[in-house]
């Protein structure tokens, strides 16, 4: 049987896509994600085509694959005439997203900790291991990734479809102030010190426990978020009084 591309197969069914292409595509969202996560394509920001392709080193095709893959998961806004722009959230939908989230992860623990078996808690004790030595490192990327694998492997053994199914839409709007609320060393190693707890609490399968310190977590986080956005409008605004006195 001769495979080309855009015909048929022996069978008179259509070919599937090569491998190569759906790589590209996963990688080119993936690293977009990456890019918007830790700020570099920070909310607001347009996304110039040219400039993102010789980035990569792709062409336009697969880039707008991948931003309406984006903008179905609300990363992206899309605007006919315009372009596309890194999705922001104002601070009331950023307040209710967090309180969303507590609730979800809370009740993903309570089900985790009831469900999990004896070889993810292991997988989820060498990522935290691993997570530890990121911190020692100060990478903080790679503590990050680690970091979110763990809850997200704490909401895959909660056994809930529907659970899983809306944890992950909202959870990545948040991914990049959950990034963020990290870059001060004491918010850090809080966060370390509660995950401790969280391991604590697994290992135990304490639920009710789990799920408070999930809960509080993820309200942590939010606080944290909400100041830093705080202090950022106070710069801008002082910045923006004193360019007037000037001239």
């Amino acid at each position: 049987m001769q495979n080309t591309l855009g015909g048929e197969n022996s069978n008179g069914g259509p070919l599937l896509p090569r491998v190569e292409r759906q790589r590209l595509h996963d990688a080119v969202v993936e690293h977009l994600q990456n890019l918007i996560i830790e700020g570099v394509l920070a909310p607001g920001m347009k996304l110039n085509e040219r400039e993102v392709c010789e980035r990569l080193g792709i062409s336009r095709t697969p880039l707008r694959e991948a931003m309406k893959v984006l903008a179905s998961e609300g990363l992206i806004d899309i605007a006919p005439n315009r372009g596309a722009f890194v999705s922001k959230m104002n601070d009331n939908e950023i307040w209710e997203a967090f309180e969303m989230m507590s609730g979800l992860e809370a009740l993903s623990g309570e089900l985790a900790a009831e469900r999990i078996s004896p070889a993810e808690i292991a997988d989820i004790k060498v990522l935290h291991e691993a997570m530890l030595v990121c911190r020692a490192q100060n990478d903080l990327p790679g503590y990050y990734s680690r970091n979110q694998t763990i809850h997200n492997k704490i909401n895959e053994a909660a056994r809930n479809s529907m659970l899983r199914q809306i944890y992950l839409s909202i959870n990545r709007r948040l991914l990049a102030l959950r990034f963020k609320s990290n870059f001060q060393e004491a918010k850090w190693d809080r966060a370390i010190h509660e995950h401790d707890e969280m391991i604590k609490a697994l290992e135990s399968r304490d639920g009710k426990r789990l799920a408070a310190i999930l809960r509080q977590h993820l309200l942590d986080k939010r606080d944290s978020v909400m100041a830093d956005l705080r202090e950022a409008a106070g710069h801008a605004a002082s910045g923006g009084i004193a360019a007037t006195a000037k001239k």
